[in-house]
């Protein structure tokens, strides 16, 4: 062996001697409130891919491979709710030999994560602009878990803000439009709430704190209407590297700050 690879493998297992004692050691220092919503980003499974010399589909299931683990993390801190960005509108774009396996991986993913029947599951984006047989899956995962009575996960997949925006001032329009209402009217009436009744998340607690991995520091899209007053945290390890260790600290620096709410 190597002198470089003796010590890449003693650093190793130095790691793994350490790091439970260190995790262990913040959960007991824990402190100041927790969040109840966390909306994590899970950004740079193509970059991870390529960094390791494999195919970028190698990268989503690796990413894919790490969504469990991060559910149970959420778990253990007593999280009531995580909003999970799998794939955005402008995803859609990508050419098909790519996009095809990675809605392939993002349906099996869901269908494991249902099979579980820990999480609730709530898909959250434009599904209409899935193809069939993708949106069938997530809405059969949220049907099979509607009755669980666990943290409550929305997945969003074909999902971004301005489209989210969109949908919820077009449904709102309908629905003032079944009830005769006109257009002057519902000016006089419209207010924040009305909009934010129309949202995918309609009815749940925005995000207190919105995490982004691979060194983005950038929303991109992700609850624009939900996360006006949320606090973020941005992490440099890309998502399929993302350990609990790094879920803790985004967890604990988000206790550690004063909360202004915009002010």
């Amino acid at each position: 062996m190597s002198y470089d690879r003796w010590v890449a493998d003693w650093k190793t297992g130095l790691r793994r001697v350490l790091y439970p004692a260190y995790e262990a050691r913040m959960l007991r220092r824990m402190s100041g409130d927790l969040p109840q919503h966390v909306g994590v980003m899970l950004d740079g499974n193509r970059r991870w891919a390529k960094a390791v010399g494999r195919d970028t589909a190698h990268g989503h299931r690796a990413g894919a491979a790490n969504i469990e683990p991060l559910l149970g993390w959420c778990d253990e801190v007593g999280i009531e709710v995580v909003t999970l960005w799998l794939l955005s509108t402008d995803n859609l774009n990508r050419p098909a030999d790519e996009l095809a396996p990675l809605l392939e991986i993002i349906a099996d993913a869901v269908d494991s994560l249902a099979d579980q029947r820990r999480w609730r599951l709530h898909p959250v984006g434009a599904l209409d602009l899935l193809p069939d047989d993708i949106a069938r899956r997530l809405k059969t995962a949220a049907d099979a878990t509607a009755d669980v009575d666990g943290m409550l996960v929305n997945v969003a997949v074909g999902y971004g803000g301005r489209r989210e925006i969109a949908d919820a001032v077009r449904s709102l329009l309908h629905e003032h439009a079944a009830l005769g209402t006109t257009l002057e009217e519902l000016a006089q009436i419209i207010d924040v709430e009305h909009i934010a009744d129309h949202l995918y998340t309609k009815g749940q607690p925005d995000p207190d704190l919105v995490i982004r991995t691979s060194g983005e520091q950038r929303l991109g899209g992700f609850l624009l209407w939900q996360s006006a007053k949320s606090e973020f945290y941005f992490c440099e390890a890309y998502w399929p590297d993302f350990r609990r260790v790094d879920f803790l600290r985004a967890i604990r620096a988000y206790a550690l700050r004063e909360r202004r709410f915009g002010a």
